[in-house]
């Protein structure tokens, strides 16, 4: 019987996990199964016998914590965010990890950025949560860029990041006041601005933007968003959000199969994904 795998969500119409996973088991000649389940979140218990009857499978919005109910233990990732998206089971046992992490710094380290140095992240909301403890963890010295709304949530981040690393350097700014004196070794943005269909905005001026030896964007429609193109056009380093989604994947692979990837076979396949958002989801 072939293995069965799938991603879990309430509407997965542009969900790009399946062609991802289908690209990562052709690669290593697994013939197994990955289908799409969408499940509203009132159904989610009752339909959770038959997910971890599967060997494995994704976790997407609105899921995440909830799943964690339905499962026997977390992985160390899962805890520290509260989140799951990836479950693995073996034998009948159904452990949880959040993999966002691992793409975040997979996605890092394949553009040969440094998370140790100075950080500009633009956002702090979901994933940019993330990326913002992981940063502080990795060592940055990490710049939080929010809106005026949002800054009760980036000084609740901040203390997140104190109450794990006490001796964390963090600098919480309005994204109006960003340092243009200071030199960053990384900028990430967070916040969905230059997304599909307000693909003519920037979240930061040139000016930000020539202060940074690298640029990660986790927009991943469109594959080159407008923050993207000013940054290699003057010479950046500059990844979108697709490759996080696809090394997210990767992890999950490591963790189902104990498979690796090279860069070379990960950096095909996001090309390839980001060719299917270009043509498929508009």
């Amino acid at each position: 019987m072939k293995r069965k795998y799938c991603i879990l969500g309430e509407t997965l119409k542009h969900t790009m996990s399946p062609p991802i996973h289908k690209r990562l088991f052709e690669l290593r000649n697994r013939e197994f199964e990955y289908e799409v389940r969408e499940i509203r979140p009132e159904n989610l218990k009752e339909n959770a016998d038959e997910l971890n009857s599967m060997a494995g499978y994704n976790i997407t919005i609105p899921h995440k914590v909830a799943i964690i109910d339905c499962i026997d233990r977390l992985d160390k990732s899962a805890k520290r965010y509260n989140s799951v998206n990836c479950v693995d089971n073996k034998n009948g046992v159904t452990t949880g990890y959040n993999t966002d992490c691992d793409g975040f710094l997979e996605t890092v380290r394949s553009m040969g950025a440094k998370l140790s140095g100075e950080v500009l992240l633009v956002g702090c909301g979901g994933a940019g949560r993330m990326i913002a403890i992981e940063s502080a963890l990795a060592g940055a010295k990490l710049n939080i860029a929010v809106l005026e709304t949002d800054m009760p949530l980036a000084i609740q981040v901040e203390k997140e990041i104190k109450a794990i690393k006490s001796d964390a350097e963090i600098n919480v700014v309005l994204n109006t006041k960003i340092n243009t004196n200071k030199r960053y070794d990384l900028l990430v943005n967070a916040c969905p601005v230059g997304m599909y269909p307000k693909v003519d905005a920037c979240p930061v001026s040139d000016e930000v933007i020539e202060r940074c030896d690298a640029v990660f964007d986790i927009v991943y429609n469109p594959g080159e968003t407008l923050l993207l193109k000013k940054a290699r056009a003057m010479g950046k380093r500059a990844v979108g959000g697709m490759a996080m989604l696809v090394w997210q994947a990767v992890s999950a692979h490591k963790i189902w199969d104990v498979d690796e990837y090279t860069i070379d076979e990960v950096n095909s396949i996001i090309d390839e994904m980001n060719k299917i958002v270009k043509r498929d989801f508009k």
